[in-house]
Protein backbone atom coordinates (compact mmCIF):
# COMPACT_ATOMS: atom_id res chain seq x y z
CA UNK A 1 0.00 0.00 0.00
CA UNK A 2 1.49 3.45 -0.99
CA UNK A 3 1.83 6.74 0.96
CA UNK A 4 -0.46 9.48 -0.63
CA UNK A 5 -0.51 11.94 2.06
CA UNK A 6 1.49 13.52 5.41
CA UNK A 7 0.09 16.07 7.25
CA UNK A 8 1.61 17.80 10.34
CA UNK A 9 0.30 19.84 12.99
CA UNK A 10 2.97 21.62 15.03
CA UNK A 11 3.67 24.24 18.02
CA UNK A 12 7.11 25.07 18.77
CA UNK A 13 7.37 22.11 21.80
CA UNK A 14 5.56 19.49 18.88
CA UNK A 15 4.73 18.10 16.09
CA UNK A 16 2.17 15.58 15.48
CA UNK A 17 2.40 13.95 12.11
CA UNK A 18 -0.52 11.92 9.93
CA UNK A 19 -0.24 9.61 7.16
CA UNK A 20 -2.61 8.20 4.99
CA UNK A 21 -2.40 5.69 2.59
CA UNK A 22 -3.97 5.29 -1.20
CA UNK A 23 -7.24 3.20 0.16
CA UNK A 24 -7.53 6.13 2.95
CA UNK A 25 -6.09 4.18 6.26
CA UNK A 26 -4.34 6.69 8.35
CA UNK A 27 -1.93 6.59 11.24
CA UNK A 28 -0.89 9.28 13.77
CA UNK A 29 3.08 9.46 14.23
CA UNK A 30 4.98 12.69 16.11
CA UNK A 31 8.23 14.03 15.34
CA UNK A 32 10.25 14.50 18.43
CA UNK A 33 9.67 17.49 20.86
CA UNK A 34 11.32 21.04 21.47
CA UNK A 35 12.15 23.39 18.21
CA UNK A 36 9.51 21.20 16.98
CA UNK A 37 8.37 24.32 14.72
CA UNK A 38 12.02 23.81 12.90
CA UNK A 39 11.48 20.25 12.95
CA UNK A 40 8.29 20.66 10.65
CA UNK A 41 10.06 22.26 8.43
CA UNK A 42 12.81 19.49 8.06
CA UNK A 43 10.10 17.11 7.65
CA UNK A 44 8.46 18.66 4.84
CA UNK A 45 11.74 19.78 3.06
CA UNK A 46 13.82 16.39 3.42
CA UNK A 47 11.11 13.91 4.85
CA UNK A 48 8.08 13.88 2.92
CA UNK A 49 9.59 14.34 -0.81
CA UNK A 50 11.18 10.50 -0.24
CA UNK A 51 8.17 9.19 1.89
CA UNK A 52 5.06 10.03 -0.85
CA UNK A 53 4.40 7.38 -3.23
CA UNK A 54 6.54 4.55 -1.69
CA UNK A 55 5.30 1.39 -0.19
CA UNK A 56 3.97 1.67 3.78
CA UNK A 57 4.84 -2.10 4.60
CA UNK A 58 8.47 -1.90 4.72
CA UNK A 59 9.17 1.14 7.49
CA UNK A 60 12.80 0.05 8.42
CA UNK A 61 13.83 -0.31 4.34
CA UNK A 62 11.74 3.27 4.01
CA UNK A 63 13.72 4.85 6.58
CA UNK A 64 17.02 3.21 5.60
CA UNK A 65 16.13 5.00 2.10
CA UNK A 66 15.60 8.13 3.38
CA UNK A 67 18.61 8.72 5.36
CA UNK A 68 20.95 7.39 2.42
CA UNK A 69 19.00 10.10 0.12
CA UNK A 70 19.34 12.85 2.51
CA UNK A 71 23.03 11.24 3.25
CA UNK A 72 24.87 14.58 3.49
CA UNK A 73 22.05 15.88 6.33
CA UNK A 74 22.73 12.83 8.85
CA UNK A 75 22.41 13.97 12.79
CA UNK A 76 19.57 15.14 15.35
CA UNK A 77 17.34 17.34 13.25
CA UNK A 78 16.52 15.01 10.27
CA UNK A 79 16.40 11.53 12.47
CA UNK A 80 13.71 13.90 15.05
CA UNK A 81 11.75 15.12 11.76
CA UNK A 82 12.21 11.46 11.11
CA UNK A 83 10.51 9.97 13.76
CA UNK A 84 7.41 11.67 12.60
CA UNK A 85 7.11 9.38 9.86
CA UNK A 86 8.14 6.00 10.86
CA UNK A 87 5.68 6.44 13.89
CA UNK A 88 3.05 7.43 12.10
CA UNK A 89 3.58 4.66 10.04
CA UNK A 90 3.91 1.75 12.65
CA UNK A 91 0.71 3.16 13.88
CA UNK A 92 -0.95 3.07 10.32
CA UNK A 93 0.42 -0.36 10.16
CA UNK A 94 -1.46 -1.67 13.46
CA UNK A 95 -4.58 0.04 12.37
CA UNK A 96 -5.30 -1.72 9.27
CA UNK A 97 -3.56 -4.88 11.20
CA UNK A 98 -6.38 -4.33 14.07
CA UNK A 99 -3.17 -4.93 16.25
CA UNK A 100 -1.29 -2.63 18.84
CA UNK A 101 2.37 -1.94 17.16
CA UNK A 102 3.39 -4.22 20.38
CA UNK A 103 2.31 -7.09 18.44
CA UNK A 104 3.80 -6.34 15.37
CA UNK A 105 6.63 -6.27 16.59
CA UNK A 106 6.50 -9.62 18.41
CA UNK A 107 5.10 -8.49 21.86
CA UNK A 108 1.72 -8.38 23.19
CA UNK A 109 -0.86 -6.20 25.02
CA UNK A 110 -0.15 -6.03 28.91
CA UNK A 111 1.07 -4.02 31.56
CA UNK A 112 4.68 -2.29 31.84
CA UNK A 113 6.48 -1.59 35.25
CA UNK A 114 7.41 2.07 35.35
CA UNK A 115 10.32 3.98 37.49
CA UNK A 116 9.39 7.22 39.22
CA UNK A 117 11.23 9.51 37.07
CA UNK A 118 12.25 13.00 38.15
CA UNK A 119 13.48 15.99 36.51
CA UNK A 120 14.21 18.47 38.99
CA UNK A 121 17.75 19.62 40.49
CA UNK A 122 16.02 23.12 42.47
CA UNK A 123 14.32 20.90 45.10
CA UNK A 124 16.48 20.61 48.49
CA UNK A 125 17.20 16.52 48.72
CA UNK A 126 14.92 16.89 51.62
CA UNK A 127 12.20 17.92 49.32
CA UNK A 128 13.18 15.92 46.95
CA UNK A 129 12.72 12.96 49.01
CA UNK A 130 9.60 13.61 50.71
CA UNK A 131 8.24 13.82 47.43
CA UNK A 132 9.40 11.11 45.31
CA UNK A 133 8.34 9.11 48.95
CA UNK A 134 4.86 10.47 48.89
CA UNK A 135 4.26 9.58 44.59
CA UNK A 136 5.54 5.67 44.98
CA UNK A 137 3.36 5.53 47.86
CA UNK A 138 0.49 7.34 46.36
CA UNK A 139 0.55 5.64 42.33
CA UNK A 140 2.30 2.50 43.69
CA UNK A 141 5.88 3.09 42.11
CA UNK A 142 8.95 -0.11 43.03
CA UNK A 143 11.47 2.20 41.59
CA UNK A 144 12.20 5.92 41.06
CA UNK A 145 15.24 8.01 39.61
CA UNK A 146 16.64 11.72 40.72
CA UNK A 147 18.83 14.06 39.52
CA UNK A 148 22.59 14.19 40.78
CA UNK A 149 25.19 16.75 39.89
CA UNK A 150 24.50 19.26 37.73
CA UNK A 151 23.45 19.07 33.51
CA UNK A 152 26.81 19.20 31.91
CA UNK A 153 28.03 20.79 34.94
CA UNK A 154 31.98 20.12 34.59
CA UNK A 155 32.25 18.66 38.07
CA UNK A 156 29.93 21.44 39.25
CA UNK A 157 27.09 20.42 41.45
CA UNK A 158 23.72 22.50 41.39
CA UNK A 159 25.05 24.10 44.21
CA UNK A 160 27.86 22.86 46.70
CA UNK A 161 26.64 19.68 48.58
CA UNK A 162 23.76 18.58 46.99
CA UNK A 163 24.70 15.51 45.26
CA UNK A 164 26.71 14.12 48.98
CA UNK A 165 23.22 15.69 50.48
CA UNK A 166 20.63 13.93 48.04
CA UNK A 167 22.07 10.33 47.64
CA UNK A 168 21.08 9.44 51.68
CA UNK A 169 18.35 11.19 51.91
CA UNK A 170 16.30 9.63 49.35
CA UNK A 171 18.03 6.11 49.75
CA UNK A 172 16.52 6.51 53.61
CA UNK A 173 13.32 7.58 52.24
CA UNK A 174 12.70 4.84 50.03
CA UNK A 175 13.18 1.89 51.88
CA UNK A 176 12.04 -1.01 49.56
CA UNK A 177 12.56 0.94 46.47
CA UNK A 178 14.72 0.53 44.10
CA UNK A 179 16.77 3.52 43.22
CA UNK A 180 18.49 5.33 40.12
CA UNK A 181 20.20 8.49 39.29
CA UNK A 182 20.85 10.60 36.56
CA UNK A 183 24.13 12.97 36.14
CA UNK A 184 22.97 14.48 32.72
CA UNK A 185 26.74 14.64 31.75
CA UNK A 186 27.61 16.17 35.04
CA UNK A 187 31.09 14.91 36.07
CA UNK A 188 34.71 13.99 35.31
CA UNK A 189 35.76 10.86 35.38
CA UNK A 190 37.32 10.79 38.63
CA UNK A 191 34.12 12.33 40.31
CA UNK A 192 31.79 10.44 38.31
CA UNK A 193 34.10 7.20 40.10
CA UNK A 194 33.96 8.58 43.36
CA UNK A 195 30.44 9.57 43.30
CA UNK A 196 29.64 5.97 42.14
CA UNK A 197 30.89 4.27 45.27
CA UNK A 198 28.74 6.57 47.31
CA UNK A 199 26.13 5.61 45.24
CA UNK A 200 27.10 1.68 45.58
CA UNK A 201 27.54 2.12 49.21
CA UNK A 202 23.14 3.17 49.29
CA UNK A 203 22.09 0.94 47.27
CA UNK A 204 20.99 2.93 44.16
CA UNK A 205 21.17 0.24 41.11
CA UNK A 206 21.21 2.74 38.30
CA UNK A 207 23.77 5.55 37.15
CA UNK A 208 23.12 7.51 33.97
CA UNK A 209 25.45 9.26 31.71
CA UNK A 210 28.08 9.61 34.65
CA UNK A 211 30.64 11.87 32.11
CA UNK A 212 29.70 13.75 28.98
CA UNK A 213 27.52 11.53 26.96
CA UNK A 214 29.78 11.95 23.87
CA UNK A 215 33.07 10.03 25.43
CA UNK A 216 32.28 7.04 25.09
CA UNK A 217 35.93 5.91 26.48
CA UNK A 218 35.50 8.38 29.52
CA UNK A 219 32.11 6.06 30.07
CA UNK A 220 33.99 2.89 29.53
CA UNK A 221 36.63 3.79 32.49
CA UNK A 222 33.79 4.93 34.81
CA UNK A 223 31.30 1.43 34.15
CA UNK A 224 34.56 -0.64 34.86
CA UNK A 225 35.79 0.79 37.71
CA UNK A 226 31.91 0.63 39.71
CA UNK A 227 30.17 -2.58 40.71
CA UNK A 228 26.05 -0.04 40.03
CA UNK A 229 25.09 -0.27 36.36
CA UNK A 230 26.28 2.67 34.72
CA UNK A 231 23.55 3.67 32.04
CA UNK A 232 24.15 6.04 28.16
CA UNK A 233 22.51 6.70 24.87
CA UNK A 234 19.83 8.88 25.09
CA UNK A 235 21.75 11.48 23.48
CA UNK A 236 22.70 9.17 20.33
CA UNK A 237 21.04 9.83 16.90
CA UNK A 238 22.67 7.04 14.99
CA UNK A 239 22.96 3.40 14.71
CA UNK A 240 27.08 3.48 14.18
CA UNK A 241 27.31 5.21 17.27
CA UNK A 242 25.17 2.39 18.90
CA UNK A 243 27.42 0.17 17.44
CA UNK A 244 30.48 1.41 18.97
CA UNK A 245 28.84 1.91 22.28
CA UNK A 246 27.90 -1.25 22.28
CA UNK A 247 31.68 -3.04 20.86
CA UNK A 248 33.62 -1.23 23.65
CA UNK A 249 30.72 -2.23 26.19
CA UNK A 250 31.17 1.30 27.35
CA UNK A 251 27.52 0.97 29.51
CA UNK A 252 26.17 -2.19 31.06
CA UNK A 253 22.51 -0.44 30.10
CA UNK A 254 21.67 0.82 26.45
CA UNK A 255 19.43 3.44 26.21
CA UNK A 256 18.15 4.93 23.33
CA UNK A 257 15.42 7.62 22.78
CA UNK A 258 12.72 6.71 20.04
CA UNK A 259 12.22 10.13 18.93
CA UNK A 260 15.57 11.37 18.95
CA UNK A 261 16.92 8.50 17.11
CA UNK A 262 14.01 8.65 14.18
CA UNK A 263 11.76 6.20 15.31
CA UNK A 264 11.01 2.31 16.21
CA UNK A 265 12.60 0.54 13.28
CA UNK A 266 16.54 2.09 14.22
CA UNK A 267 15.87 1.46 18.10
CA UNK A 268 15.01 -1.97 17.01
CA UNK A 269 17.96 -2.13 15.51
CA UNK A 270 20.14 -0.87 18.48
CA UNK A 271 18.03 -3.23 20.81
CA UNK A 272 19.62 -5.90 18.69
CA UNK A 273 22.99 -4.99 18.71
CA UNK A 274 21.62 -4.54 22.46
CA UNK A 275 20.66 -8.43 22.42
CA UNK A 276 23.52 -9.74 20.81
CA UNK A 277 26.46 -8.52 23.06
CA UNK A 278 24.00 -9.28 26.27
CA UNK A 279 23.12 -5.87 27.29
CA UNK A 280 19.65 -4.61 28.51
CA UNK A 281 18.09 -2.37 27.02
CA UNK A 282 15.96 0.66 29.37
CA UNK A 283 14.91 3.48 26.64
CA UNK A 284 15.10 7.33 27.41
CA UNK A 285 11.43 8.65 27.87
CA UNK A 286 11.48 11.55 29.37
CA UNK A 287 8.33 13.27 28.67
CA UNK A 288 4.47 12.15 28.53
CA UNK A 289 4.71 12.82 24.25
CA UNK A 290 4.29 9.71 22.28
CA UNK A 291 7.62 8.68 23.06
CA UNK A 292 6.14 7.25 26.26
CA UNK A 293 3.64 5.15 24.16
CA UNK A 294 6.15 4.02 21.83
CA UNK A 295 8.52 2.94 24.59
CA UNK A 296 6.08 0.73 26.17
CA UNK A 297 5.07 -1.27 23.22
CA UNK A 298 8.93 -1.18 22.91
CA UNK A 299 9.24 -2.83 25.92
CA UNK A 300 6.16 -5.47 25.64
CA UNK A 301 8.44 -6.98 22.61
CA UNK A 302 11.91 -7.22 23.84
CA UNK A 303 13.30 -10.02 25.09
CA UNK A 304 16.66 -8.13 26.62
CA UNK A 305 13.83 -5.23 27.82
CA UNK A 306 15.42 -3.69 30.88
CA UNK A 307 14.00 -3.78 34.54
CA UNK A 308 11.34 -0.78 33.86
CA UNK A 309 9.82 1.86 31.99
CA UNK A 310 11.09 5.53 32.53
CA UNK A 311 7.80 7.62 33.53
CA UNK A 312 8.27 11.56 33.93
CA UNK A 313 6.36 12.33 37.33
CA UNK A 314 6.07 16.17 35.93
CA UNK A 315 3.31 17.70 34.95
CA UNK A 316 1.75 20.58 33.49
CA UNK A 317 3.55 23.14 35.92
CA UNK A 318 7.04 21.85 34.62
CA UNK A 319 5.88 20.80 31.00
CA UNK A 320 3.13 22.98 30.19
CA UNK A 321 2.99 21.29 26.45
CA UNK A 322 1.76 18.26 27.55
CA UNK A 323 -1.49 19.68 28.36
CA UNK A 324 -4.17 18.11 26.35
CA UNK A 325 -2.06 16.42 23.59
CA UNK A 326 -3.98 13.43 23.53
CA UNK A 327 -7.44 12.27 24.06
CA UNK A 328 -8.48 10.39 27.05
CA UNK A 329 -5.75 9.20 29.82
CA UNK A 330 -3.30 7.13 28.08
CA UNK A 331 -0.71 7.10 30.73
CA UNK A 332 -2.70 6.18 33.73
CA UNK A 333 -0.83 4.67 36.42
CA UNK A 334 -2.14 1.83 38.58
CA UNK A 335 0.19 -0.06 41.37
CA UNK A 336 3.36 1.74 39.70
CA UNK A 337 2.30 -0.23 35.78
CA UNK A 338 1.11 1.21 32.86
CA UNK A 339 -0.62 -0.52 30.09
CA UNK A 340 -0.38 -1.15 26.36
CA UNK A 341 -4.04 -1.90 25.46
CA UNK A 342 -5.23 -4.10 22.87
CA UNK A 343 -6.04 -0.99 20.75
CA UNK A 344 -4.52 -1.22 17.70
CA UNK A 345 -1.67 1.31 16.49
CA UNK A 346 -0.35 3.24 19.59
CA UNK A 347 -3.41 3.06 21.20
CA UNK A 348 -3.99 6.47 21.41
CA UNK A 349 -5.48 9.85 19.77
CA UNK A 350 -4.10 13.52 19.55
CA UNK A 351 -6.76 15.45 21.28
CA UNK A 352 -8.68 17.60 18.31
CA UNK A 353 -8.44 20.63 19.96
CA UNK A 354 -5.36 20.62 20.28
CA UNK A 355 -4.70 19.80 16.83
CA UNK A 356 -7.02 22.73 15.87
CA UNK A 357 -4.61 24.98 17.97
CA UNK A 358 -2.01 24.21 16.09
CA UNK A 359 0.11 24.95 13.08
CA UNK A 360 -1.17 22.61 9.60
CA UNK A 361 0.91 21.79 6.82
CA UNK A 362 -0.39 19.53 4.34
CA UNK A 363 1.80 17.65 1.75
CA UNK A 364 0.02 15.35 -0.50
CA UNK A 365 1.68 13.05 -3.54
CA UNK A 366 1.73 15.90 -6.02
CA UNK A 367 3.92 17.75 -3.36
CA UNK A 368 6.90 15.61 -4.06
CA UNK A 369 6.62 14.29 -7.24
CA UNK A 370 9.86 16.00 -8.98
CA UNK A 371 11.65 14.70 -5.58
CA UNK A 372 10.52 11.43 -6.32
CA UNK A 373 11.21 11.05 -9.90
CA UNK A 374 14.74 12.72 -9.10
CA UNK A 375 15.24 9.52 -6.14
CA UNK A 376 14.26 6.73 -8.53
CA UNK A 377 16.10 7.77 -11.69
CA UNK A 378 19.31 9.01 -10.01
CA UNK A 379 19.22 6.41 -6.85
CA UNK A 380 16.62 4.51 -6.84
CA UNK A 381 18.89 1.48 -7.84
CA UNK A 382 21.76 1.67 -5.65
CA UNK A 383 19.48 2.55 -2.64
Amino acid sequence: MKLKRLETFHNEFVCMVRATDEEGAIGWGQCSTYNADITAQVFHRQIVPWALGQETGDIAGLVARIERAEHKFPGSYRNRAMAGLDTALWDLAGRRAGLPVAALIGGTAGPVRAYASSMRRELTPEAEAERLKRICGEQGFTAAKFRIGAEMGEDRDQWEGRTEAIIPAVTAALPGIETLVDANSGFGVARAIAVGRMLQDHGVGHFEEPVPWWDLEATRAVAGALEIDVAGGEQEVETGRFAQMVGIRAVDIVQPDVMYLGGLAKTLQVARMAEAAGLPVTPHAANLGLVTMATMHLLRALPNAGKYLEFSIEGDDYYPWQRGLFAGDPFRVTDGQLTVSEAPGWGIEPDPGWLARATYTDSDAATGSAYGALYHETLGARL
